[in-house]
C-alpha cells in the first residue's frame, strides 16, 4: 500500500477511502470540492472538513487488490 499526493489534476470520488494526514487515520471521502480546495469525509463517525493538501491517496498493488476482495460461498450462487 503506497500514499501518493492528490495532484491538480486528480479527482477524489465519493466513497474513496483517502489517508487524513494530520490524524494519520484512513477515512471515508465524502465531498470533493477543488474550487474552494476543501474536502468532507467521514473521521470516527463524524463529518469533518479540511483542506484537500492534508489527505493523500491510497494505492493498491495487484496483489494487494485481489487480497482484499471477497467471494461468496457456493451456497450463495445460482
Amino acid at each position: 500500500m503506497k500514499f501518493i499526493d492528490i495532484r491538480e489534476n486528480d479527482k477524489v470520488h465519493p466513497g474513496e477511502y483517502v489517508l487524513h494526514i494530520p490524524s494519520n487515520q484512513i477515512v471515508l471521502c465524502g465531498s470533493f470540492n477543488r474550487e474552494r480546495a476543501t474536502m468532507k469525509v467521514m473521521i470516527q463517525g463524524k463529518l469533518h472538513e479540511d483542506k484537500i493538501e492534508n489527505f493523500q491517496k491510497i494505492q493498491l498493488s495487484q496483489t494487494e487488490r485481489r487480497a482484499s476482495s471477497y467471494r461468496r460461498c457456493k451456497g450463495c450462487s445460482g
